[in-house]
């Protein structure tokens, strides 16, 4: 990456954050406080990639793991530190490792015992994060108490009212 590419990284997270904030005091301590994975955690998963890709090469691909855990963790932690979601993006950590280990297993000897734990993980992952994000969904916008008690009033009347049917 050439300083230009790393400059307008930085101005459009800082362009983003401010269009974000909507009025509220700004300085370095909020930059810390908002920017922190961007600032310390993605790089060093970067730097692990680039020691693979750039410097060491094959014999170390064990460096990926890490890279993999360090850069999608990173990731997860800036978009719940922006929007504010720690309670909905807690399972990407669980993929962070998936991640890691499939970097693992695809740049390595691709031992296919590897993919167990992969699939577990990712699997979990996509679940948790299915099951939060969409519970959250329906509990605030669709499924209110109030319609959830009339589907189970007229779920329970039905069952009653329906005729028994001869086998």
């Amino acid at each position: 990456m050439n300083m230009r590419t790393i400059g307008g990284l930085v101005l459009l997270l800082l362009g983003a954050y401010l269009f974000l904030n909507q009025g509220e005091a700004f300085g370095p301590g909020k930059i810390f406080a908002y920017f922190w994975p961007s600032l310390f955690v993605i790089p060093l998963g970067l730097f692990f990639h680039w020691l693979y890709f750039a410097m060491i090469g094959r014999k170390a691909v064990g460096v990926l793991i890490p890279g993999g855990i360090l850069f999608t963790a990173g990731v997860v932690c800036q978009i719940a530190m922006l929007f504010n979601n720690w309670g909905y993006m807690w399972p990407g950590f669980i993929l962070a490792v998936a991640i890691g280990l499939f970097e693992f297993y695809w740049f390595g000897n691709r031992n296919k015992w590897l993919l167990i734990p992969i699939n577990i993980l990712t699997v979990l992952s996509l679940l948790f994060f299915a099951v939060f994000s969409i519970g959250s969904f329906y509990s605030k916008y669709v499924l209110s108490q109030p319609i959830i008690a009339i589907v189970l009033v007229l779920a329970g009347a039905m069952m009653l009212l329906k005729k028994k049917k001869d086998i």
